[in-house]
């Protein structure tokens, strides 16, 4: 760290900005692999999306409750990619991990708001999953953190040793205990995750239920084939288990950490427009009808 990177007040310099490191075991020689690797989980998430975006505002016959969900999940999945992904993209194709002081917070915002929103249309989509089965004929604060967090005094080392600006890793940078900040960070985000889980557990067993008493076997595996119980399980139980583990001082491979995070981070927004959407049989008719018109 050079003092270019720094403002001294007295005997103290503090931080103004921050390198993202990324994987710390990645050998440079893969560096251009793994970039091209995230541009194309990059692209692959806004095309998706946008496909299905464009879908909604084209066709009448998708403006329904249920597909505002949907479209809701897809503008964070977009706006999650393109708040995280650029940065770690650009720190291994052009080797420039800095970000300014201002740009991390405001990236750690919106990383942890859209991660809280996205929990939270899981669970409201679970619900209204719920209510379609069950009631067929009825059927129609993360700024807190940044809050916390922006104030501590960030005078020792600028490096993140992440992929992004993630409070645990930007609070582990202060000079300060930081005990008094992660804990309410800590039972925060478990709320959030549990909270929305526990939504989605409820609904889901509530739908099965439900599916078990459909009596045809066809029937049964059509229903089941809306249910997409990995991609929840994808999103939640490794949030919860970094969380978890970052609190009760569980030790593993910082490498290992971080596939983990980008598992859960990058995966979701990728897989969630085939699981949401292609796969649902109307948003198919209009896909096919639109292709058929061009043609």
């Amino acid at each position: 760290i050079t003092f270019k990177n720094h403002s001294d007040v007295g005997n103290v310099s503090f931080i103004k900005d921050f390198v993202i490191v990324g994987f710390p075991g990645l050998l440079p020689h893969y560096y251009g692999l793994v970039s091209v690797l995230l541009f194309f989980v990059y692209v692959f998430t806004l095309v998706g999306n946008a496909v299905f975006l464009a879908l909604f505002v084209m066709s009448r016959s998708l403006q329904k409750p249920v597909y505002y969900c949907i479209i809701n999940l897809a503008v964070c999945d977009v706006l999650f990619s393109t708040a995280t992904l650029p940065k770690i993209i650009s720190r291994y194709c052009f080797q420039d991990g800095t970000i300014s002081f201002m740009g991390c917070f405001l990236q750690m915002f919106f990383v942890h708001y859209f991660g809280s929103v996205t929990a939270r249309l899981l669970a409201v989509m679970a619900i209204d999953r719920y209510a379609a089965i069950c009631f067929p004929l009825r059927y129609h604060s993360p700024l807190m953190m940044i809050i916390r967090a922006y104030p501590l005094p960030y005078c020792a080392s600028n490096t993140i040793v992440h992929c992004c600006c993630d409070h645990i890793a930007i609070t582990t940078l202060a000079c300060t205990d930081r005990e008094e900040y992660s804990y309410p960070a800590f039972i925060h985000a478990m709320i959030v995750l549990l909270g929305s889980l526990a939504v989605i557990v409820f609904s889901y067993c509530a739908f099965i239920v439900a599916v078990l008493r459909i009596l045809s076997t066809q029937g049964r595996m059509k229903t089941f084939s809306t249910c997409s119980l990995i991609i929840i399980a994808l999103f939640f139980l490794p949030r919860c288990f970094n969380y978890l583990s970052s609190n009760i001082n569980i030790k593993f491979s910082t490498d290992l950490r971080l596939v983990i995070i980008m598992m859960y981070s990058l995966l979701p927004p990728m897989i969630n427009p085939l699981i949401y959407c292609l796969r649902t049989d109307e948003v198919k008719k209009v896909l096919i009808r639109k292709l058929q018109r061009k043609k």
